[in-house]
């Protein structure tokens, strides 16, 4: 028998106070995002906690190559048969861009794979989930697990209302190919940077390639960020990340860890086609073998163990100084809901049964090794043990502990993964720009999107 979430008591909001969630601010915009229509002013709705039993199709707009939210909504509706899902998706880069024109249209998603809110939350596009975060009694969660989900009314992320959860939170590290490193002598994970070098001259030497990357589609910032991630203040690479007035992505130590990827590219430690590989195919290729190590997150976890077996290990990424403490990109895998859905209850219902059901928080963890969320006093999946996704949790343990989480920066604004990130990266890891080159550029196109 399937376990059924608890239901809270069911709390109603005056049509009065949903303002918010309705997304009425974009009627009092002059502008709206790039290419859509001002959104239209979405029907005021009751707050209720309670699923409807009437029939109802969900519709989710996600990236490819994710399932965790087919076996989600599987399951959901295995457990409520009045509702189900249908799924639409592509690639993370086009989602991105056309987030703003699916939100605004006639017939959006209800639920979208956003991770960046920008102008959404400016033009009304996506609902403010603060009247549910009340009902649901959401104060039970970690407040810094929902810090980069909010957004103030002066558009700086890390605070202010509630406008986005995650369908499990992710951790990343470096994955390694153990039946490789033993080839090569090596038996234990790098514990800095220097030691990780040393390992990719190893393997350049042996004629095996020593980090499996793609950037077709931008991912080798898994990389790029990681290398910058052990070099500037964590603090202030959130504040640049977060939009705070004054914050520059212009930083020594991002520029140093810019650099460190270049003289990486000029080692020939990455594919000779390393553009025209895309996240399948990086994985796939990790997947069947190919390279020692990979930069990715704790999603990947059950598909490498299951590639590679008890051959495949998964760390932190080490920092550059011994016994320093470990900085790792980290971030909800956050979903909107959108102003104008016809079925706010019904959506918000079920993010809320993915955090609190248990059968969903095992989905989580078992499809994605991500963290799945929620009131830290409800029991953890069970996991095998000396596993990936057993490792991985760890992982996101002790990157808590230490305090070393942060945003990706491919989050950073709405346009700058598609309009700089990417370019920028696909030129420095072929060696033709600069660490400092690759860190003006993206400031530059930054400040176009945000103002200096």
């Amino acid at each position: 028998m399937s376990t059924r979430t608890p239901r809270p008591r069911s709390r109603r909001v005056a049509p009065l106070a949903l303002a918010a969630i309705a997304g009425l601010t974009g009627a009092l915009l002059a502008g709206c995002a790039p290419g859509a229509a001002a959104p239209q002013t979405a029907a005021a709705t009751d707050v209720s906690t309670e699923l409807t039993s009437d029939p109802v199709q969900l519709t989710i707009a996600d990236e490819t190559g994710f399932p965790v939210t087919d076996k989600l909504t599987e399951e959901f509706t295995k457990q409520h048969p009045n509702v189900t899902f249908n799924i639409t998706r592509d690639t993370f880069q086009n989602l991105t861009a056309n987030a703003p024109k699916l939100l605004a249209s006639d017939t959006p998603p209800d639920l979208i794979r956003l991770p960046t809110l920008g102008d959404t939350v400016r033009d009304g596009l996506v609902a403010n989930l603060d009247p549910y975060f009340d009902a649901y009694g959401w104060d039970a969660w970690p407040a810094s697990q929902l810090a980069p989900l909010r957004m103030s009314e002066d558009g700086i992320r890390g605070s202010g209302s509630l406008y986005q959860l995650g369908l499990g939170y992710s951790i990343t590290g470096i994955y390694m190919n153990d039946t490789l490193a033993a080839q090569l002598g090596i038996t234990a994970p790098p514990q800095t940077l220097a030691e990780l070098e040393a390992d990719m001259a190893k393997a350049k030497a042996a004629g095996i390639l020593p980090i499996m990357a793609g950037d077709k589609d931008g991912v080798v910032n898994f990389v790029v960020q990681a290398a910058m991630n052990q070099y500037v203040d964590k603090d202030q690479f959130l504040s640049w990340m977060f939009n705070e007035p004054g914050a520059s992505f212009n930083e020594p130590g991002n520029v140093q860890g810019a650099e460190l990827v270049r003289k990486w590219a000029d080692a020939g430690y990455f594919p000779s086609d390393i553009n025209a590989i895309d996240y399948f195919t990086f994985t796939s290729r990790f997947s069947a073998g190919e390279g020692l190590f990979t930069f990715n997150g704790n999603w990947e976890a059950a598909n490498y163990q299951k590639a590679l077996g008890d051959n495949v290990s998964f760390f932190l990424v080490p920092p550059a100084e011994e016994g320093a403490g470990h900085v790792a990109m980290g971030a909800a895998n956050s979903f909107s809901v959108a102003a104008k859905s016809k079925h706010l209850n019904e959506i918000v219902y079920f993010l809320n049964w993915v955090h609190t059901d248990p059968t969903a928080r095992q989905i989580i963890v078992d499809v994605t090794g991500a963290s799945p969320g929620g009131d830290p006093s409800l029991a953890l999946p069970t996991v095998q043990p000396g596993s990936l996704i057993e490792n991985a949790l760890k992982m996101s343990a002790q990157i808590g502990s230490e305090n070393g989480q942060v945003d990706f920066m491919a989050n950073t604004t709405a346009g700058i993964y598609a309009g700089s990130i990417i370019p920028e990266s696909q030129l420095l890891v072929t060696s033709q720009i600069t660490g400092q080159d690759f860190v003006d550029r993206v400031q530059k196109f930054y400040e176009s999107e945000v103002g200096k």
